[in-house]
């Protein structure tokens, strides 16, 4: 089964560019170290949050800023900006009707999704960014109490 880290890595280069706003770090090629993956892929994602008014950017200035406060993004608007209106989970198209579960299983599994999906969003959107940012910052004094000058802001 396939699936998608891209909900992960739009979290991490949103958290990243609130953190280190102001910086010299806000480069692609920078946030793509911190995520692990190449800075066309960041340059991609950075896309999708763009055009869903998450974040600012300016063609070639490497100083992306959020498009509003993080207590005010929601992990469904993160979600959407990169999965659009997809289900989180799906129903599988393809079973046969000549079967008994095939014939049927679509069906019933459409109602119990629709009923998780309806409970999933309204659960990402109450967790915001704000949120995930801050356990960054506590976890990262407790990791390197060092950082603390740098993070002490999302405490």
């Amino acid at each position: 089964m396939k699936y998608s880290i891209q909900l992960s890595d739009a979290i991490h280069i949103l958290a990243y560019i609130e953190i280190f706003k102001n910086t010299d770090w806000l480069s692609s090629d920078r946030i793509a170290k911190s995520v692990e993956t190449n800075p066309a892929n960041i340059r991609k994602i950075m896309s999708q949050l763009r055009k869903s008014n998450l974040i600012i950017t300016q063609a070639g200035k490497p100083t992306p800023t959020l498009a509003k406060p993080p207590e005010e993004i929601s992990l469904l608007a993160i979600y959407k900006s990169i999965e659009g209106n997809t289900n989180l989970i799906q129903v599988d198209p393809k079973t046969n009707p000549n079967c008994i579960v095939g014939a049927n299983i679509q069906e019933v599994l459409s109602e119990k999704y629709t009923l998780l999906q309806r409970s999933i969003e309204k659960e990402m959107s109450e967790i915001t960014l704000d949120s995930f940012i801050h356990e960054i910052a506590q976890l990262e004094i407790e990791k390197r109490p060092e950082n603390r000058t740098i993070v002490d802001e999302y405490l």
